[in-house]
């Protein structure tokens, strides 16, 4: 469309013609189906002609002859080549090759200080060194000599003097004892004090026990048995479909029509249903013997309860 100036869009953006586009009305190919590389299945491929395999022929290498790598050289003689080098770099010598004075000095054995530098230590010399002249100490003090033993047993031994001898009953102890226990019971003005208030267990000895005799026990009564067993009087009877082996006679027909009976006549007070209660639960029960202690005992009628009021 021209724009307010009277000049066309590609006018104003200075282009000769519109951009054509290169996809119209090409068919669709989606992108899933499209191949990888749709030049390489067209026309004649690559034939490479097989793998080589390394050999001693000239078919295994990518040349058609072998090749030489020095071709035409002339022959070179090393040493005269390693000679000539050695003449150039001993021209660059100024005087004549170092020679030291005297060889090394090897050592001819462990202590030696001979090939070292600074010589034989002072210190570590081996010689001995001046001392004063000997001068023995005088005489040892003169004694009488020593007795023999060990003193266990011998007389007359050890340094002090020789203790003398004391006699010592065999019986000295018990004698002792028996004397002070004597002197002891002298000084007493009576017997030992005893209380009576001495504290025991369930107000007594035995707190079951009583003053009254127990009354005579009860034998059971035997009885006696019947020495012969029992025969009936007759024997047993057998059914025979009219009655005959019961008890009781035919019982008479009684008339009894058939009816419907209505609900309201059905009487609701029928015997009821078994239930059976839930059994008993265990828990921590005392003694019938423990309660009957605790209710009938106390401390005021614990010496005249007796057994019957159990």
């Amino acid at each position: 469309m021209p724009a307010e100036g009277g000049k066309t869009d590609m006018e104003r953006i200075g282009l000769f013609s519109e951009m054509e586009y290169i996809t119209v009305g090409d068919r669709y190919v989606s992108q899933f189906n499209r191949p990888f590389n749709e030049a390489a299945s067209k026309n004649r491929q690559l034939l490479p002609g097989g793998s080589k395999e390394m050999s001693s022929l000239q078919a295994g290498y990518f040349d058609p002859h072998f090749v030489r790598v020095f071709e035409g050289e002339g022959y070179v003689n090393l040493n005269q080549v390693r000679r000539r080098h050695m003449m150039v770099e001993a021209k660059k010598n100024l005087g004549k090759a170092f020679l030291p004075t005297n060889g090394e000095k090897k050592p001819c054995g462990l202590g030696s200080y001979y090939g070292t530098i600074g010589g034989p230590v002072p210190f570590f010399s081996a010689q001995s060194k001046p001392r004063e002249k000997y001068k023995p100490p005088g005489k040892n003090l003169y004694t009488n000599p020593g007795k023999k033993g060990t003193g266990y047993g011998y007389a007359n031994v050890t340094i002090g003097k020789q203790f003398s001898h004391s006699a010592d009953f065999y019986d000295a102890p018990k004698l002792n004892y028996k004397k002070e226990n004597e002197e002891h019971h002298g000084l007493l003005k009576g017997t030992a004090f005893k209380l009576n208030l001495y504290p025991r267990e369930y107000f007594d000895t035995n707190p079951y026990s009583f003053e009254n005799p127990l009354p005579p026990i009860k034998k059971a009564e035997k009885k006696e048995l019947p020495t012969k067993p029992f025969k009936p009087s007759s024997p047993g009877k057998k059914a025979g479909g009219m009655k005959a082996g019961t008890f009781d006679p035919y019982p008479s027909h009684s008339a009894d029509p058939y009816e419907v009976k209505l609900t309201s006549q059905i009487s609701s007070k029928g015997p009821k249903i078994f239930h059976p209660p839930g059994g008993p639960k265990s828990r921590p029960v005392e003694s019938i013997m423990t309660l009957n202690v605790k209710r009938a005992l106390n401390t005021k009628n614990y010496k005249t309860a007796s057994i019957q009021s159990y």
